[in-house]
């Protein structure tokens, strides 16, 4: 017997239901985005190594999903180093090309690459899939939908303001109750320069971005075998442990960062944008958390996660200011801030909560049952009309059993069926039965519309 196929390990199948779930999703967040002025774009799943390496940081490094080059691809590999089995210095000599980690150091490729064609500042998003060679887990893939916004171009801070604006609207349409967690990478590097470690930046906020992960003591016992020393690492606990209302963790943080003119700076920042957000009575709660770092190296301003506030899942948003990423590929002074909805996750998160709205549940709305050629033909002029008028319906293909008919429009959760016979077709009317209550009525085919929309 032949071996079952199977899938690698981190991805999925969504079947038809599923996708109908999906594109929900996809619909709802592109409809937001569009809805503020954002353009689409895409770009290739596979980039030249050279674009990604060396944006992530070591950790987002060791993730990346490397192309072996066409054909032979060991023939420009120096014996020794296959020998040696060095696996890091061989990458570079059988290996030109990797997956994408992400759509953000794409798109700063995109804009580099076309910046003549541009209008800034440029507002684009995106929604396409990425991957990562991490260990899969719950809400945890290889393979997985993002769906970014971004805008460059441009510095003022009520671009932030924006994107919590599109965070609030596409989970209010969603029906996801969430928090969005704030902080600012001056406000951490200013923590930095407080604890004596202004030159440990990258290594502390790659430890603490794990906090939620492996908890205090192994983030502690991470940041000392990176170096920092024992009275840094103790210094740095009551910053982090910090408590009270927004208004009260920034009074405490001016106290603290007196001297440190970058994190004063990130202190302002991040004042702005609440005090906007005040104003714009945002149904979800904005949360200054100084714990969140985002261990991503090219972010430079505010950093923001959404967590779901019903289900125990990871962040399903996440984004931040990176002011420095096109000038990477050769663009200086052009400064961009982003947001990436985890479409995935969004979706785990809609199926635990069942938040789905019932027309999401069915491609169509109703079926023509086939009784044979002349019956069909009716049929199809007048599904012809309904679909004009917006209603998804369908007929059976093949002249079966009415009970075959019957399952089949159940299983695929079609609330109506239209029975068409050769009494019906005499008397110009239809038989109209709902699946769900059993009910049936005869009506005029004029009369189909109405009812199924209302």
């Amino acid at each position: 017997m032949a071996q079952k196929p199977s899938i690698p390990k981190g991805t999925r199948d969504f079947s038809p239901a599923e996708m109908l779930r999906r594109n929900y999703i996809f619909d709802t967040i592109k409809g937001v985005f569009q809805l503020y002025g954002y353009l689409p774009i895409e770009t290739p799943a596979m980039e030249n190594l050279d674009t990604l390496l060396g944006k992530y940081g070591e950790e987002g490094d060791k993730l990346l999903f490397k192309i072996l080059n066409s054909g032979d691809f060991l023939s420009k590999a120096q014996p020794d180093m296959l020998a040696a089995g060095d696996s890091a210095k061989l990458t570079g000599q059988i290996s030109e090309k990797g997956l994408r980690y992400d759509l953000t150091v794409p798109f700063a490729r995109f804009v580099v690459q076309h910046q003549s064609e541009l209008n800034f500042p440029f507002k684009r998003y995106q929604i396409q899939p990425v991957w990562r060679a991490d260990r899969p887990q719950r809400g945890r893939y290889r393979e997985f939908f993002q769906c970014d916004v971004d805008v460059v171009g441009s510095d003022s801070l009520l671009n932030e303001v924006e994107l919590i604006q599109i965070v609030d609207e596409v989970y209010q349409r969603l029906n996801i109750r969430v928090v969005v967690k704030l902080n600012n990478r001056k406000i951490l590097a200013g923590i930095a320069e407080y604890i004596g470690a202004g030159d440990r930046l990258v290594d502390i906020t790659v430890a603490i971005d794990k906090l939620d992960k492996i908890g205090a003591e192994k983030v502690n016992m991470e940041l000392s075998e990176r170096g920092l020393s024992a009275a840094a690492i103790e210094k740095l606990q009551p910053v982090l442990a910090l408590q009270g209302s927004n208004e009260e963790k920034l009074e405490l943080l001016s106290g603290l960062l007196a001297e440190s003119e970058v994190g004063c700076k990130g202190i302002e920042e991040v004042k702005t944008v609440l005090d906007h957000c005040k104003d714009l009575a945002l149904q979800s709660q904005v949360e200054l958390d100084l714990t969140l770092a985002r261990g991503l190296n090219y972010y430079t301003g505010a950093i923001f996660e959404v967590k779901a506030l019903d289900v125990a899942i990871g962040s399903i948003t996440g984004g931040g200011r990176y002011d420095d990423l096109t000038g990477i590929f050769g663009l200086k002074g052009v400064s961009g801030v982003g947001i990436s909805f985890g479409a995935d996750r969004i979706f785990d998160v809609l199926n635990q909560l069942e938040l789905y709205p019932e027309e999401v549940e069915t491609a169509s709305q109703l079926l023509f049952v086939n009784f044979g050629e002349q019956e069909a033909a009716h049929a199809l002029i007048l599904a012809k009309r309904l679909r004009k008028e917006g209603i998804r319906c369908e007929l059976y293909p093949d002249t079966a059993k009415m009970k075959k008919q019957m399952t089949y429009a159940d299983k695929k959760g079609i609330r109506y069926v239209a029975i068409m016979g050769e009494s019906e077709l005499k008397e110009g009317v239809l038989t109209l039965k709902d699946m769900q209550s059993g009910e049936q009525k005869t009506v005029k085919p004029e009369e189909v519309q109405r009812l199924l929309q209302r």
